[in-house]
């Protein structure tokens, strides 16, 4: 890959609904993360909601594997907006930095998430959604990393991008989990059978947004050799 020479990608500018959604995104999934590493990190009271309490001891008796899975996510998140700045994109050794880290930090998002499948609050529903959209996120991801090398710049940030939409689908699963857990006494689901059912909604979701977008707005530029 040419490190001298600077990238000539030309993307039509995000609407401001889209970047405001993405921000709002960007935020739940940094918020989300912080509120675990704080729950793990200190002895807090137990929820009392008897399924909230379920699902915090779940995490805490995984405390290392889950700490390795959502401090790379929060760093991830936070990297994001920058990632997609016209701004950094101009500063052409920055943004390499950038999409490096984001390279690493994603592969460790990857792989923790994989192990902590294993064993889901939400059973098989959970566990096949988050395999799917893991196994997709990586693949993304690998192969923007390939492009990258390449110098291939435009395919790189559309297939960046596209995991990257992947990945959003845990903050939008967030607020769809807020929509069950409201809507309890009308649908009489438990937070066990729901908690699977959101994950393929917010991942779903996302990933569609994404692929409409990147058909919707194409790139155009130069292929840098």
């Amino acid at each position: 890959m040419n490190t001298t020479t600077s990238p000539v990608v030309a993307h039509p500018p995000a609407s401001r609904l889209v970047w405001t959604f993405f921000l709002l995104l960007c935020f739940i999934a940094v918020a989300a993360a912080l509120q675990g590493i704080v729950m793990l990190a200190l002895p807090l009271p137990a929820p009392r909601d008897a399924s909230l309490a379920s699902l915090n001891n779940a995490f805490a008796a995984r405390r290392a594997l889950t700490l390795a899975h959502i401090i790379p996510a929060l760093f991830f998140a936070i990297l994001l907006p920058a990632w997609f700045s016209r701004r950094v994109r101009t500063r052409i050794r920055l943004h390499r930095r950038i999409t490096q880290a984001m390279f690493i930090l994603g592969v460790i998002i990857g792989v923790t998430a994989f192990f902590l499948s294993l064993h889901p609050v939400g059973g098989l529903n959970e566990a096949s959604a988050v395999i799917l959209y893991d196994g997709l996120f990586l693949f993304c991801l690998g192969r923007a990393w390939f492009l990258w090398r390449r110098g291939d710049l435009l395919l790189h940030r559309e297939w960046m991008t596209r995991g990257i939409a992947v990945l959003l689908g845990i903050a939008t699963t967030r607020p769809v989990m807020g929509v069950f857990f409201a809507t309890r006494s009308i649908t009489h689901l438990s937070f066990n059978q729901f908690f699977g059912i959101a994950f393929w909604i917010g991942f779903t979701s996302t990933y569609i947004a994404g692929e409409a977008w990147l058909r919707a707005h194409p790139a155009t530029g130069v292929r840098i050799a």
